[in-house]
């Protein structure tokens, strides 16, 4: 199995094929719940298609095989309005960091690490556009299973094993699973 982790600038199709309702008539997120979720759900695909045209892009995909297989949202923090103005996520401190958001994984690619492999290359796209840290808000299940829809935005051991490390507590949670600030400094 080869793994390749690209940016999603030029690849809007792929992005769509990740992240787009699967079935005829279905409104998916588009993975605009971050992003501005003003945007009406017909109008989000077009609105990802334009950010997907130009760098630094909206985030990153993972390849197996030449087979688009998952997506990670990465950007800078300030790109997301609903962090900009989360009452339980907090800021760190003023850097401007970016925020690896979300991690989607298709059926059939799950369980391969995937999502490790999206973490490090959402840092490198990161670090690669100047950012000078990487912020995640990962779900901290001390160990437990973590079901797919609340899993979307990690585990603290995946951003563990990736170098970052806690660095402020919130007062959010994905499934009913409390969330926390883990960060890498990338300079």
């Amino acid at each position: 199995m080869t793994t390749e982790v690209r940016s999603a600038v030029g690849r809007f199709a792929d992005f769509a094929t990740v992240v787009g309702p699967k079935s005829p008539g279905v409104q998916g997120c588009w993975c605009m719940s971050y992003r501005d979720s003003r945007v009406a759900n017909e109008d989000r695909p077009a609105y990802m298609a334009g950010l997907c045209e130009s760098d630094p892009g909206p985030g990153v995909l993972a390849y197996v095989d030449g087979e688009v297989a998952g997506w990670c949202s990465v950007a800078p923090r300030s790109t997301y309005r609903r962090l900009m103005r989360s009452r339980t996520i907090p800021f760190v401190d003023e850097l401007e960091a970016w925020s690896a958001v979300c991690f989607v994984v298709r059926a059939g690619y799950r369980g391969r690490g995937l999502m490790h492999d999206l973490l490090a290359g959402a840092v490198e796209h990161a670090a690669a556009h100047g950012a000078p840290a990487v912020e995640g808000y990962p779900v901290d299940s001390r160990g437990e299973r973590v079901d797919v829809i609340s899993g979307y935005v990690g585990t603290v051991p995946l951003f563990e094993e990736a170098g970052f490390v806690r660095a402020a507590p919130t007062t959010g949670v994905s499934g009913g699973v409390a969330r926390v600030v883990m960060r890498t400094v990338l300079r």
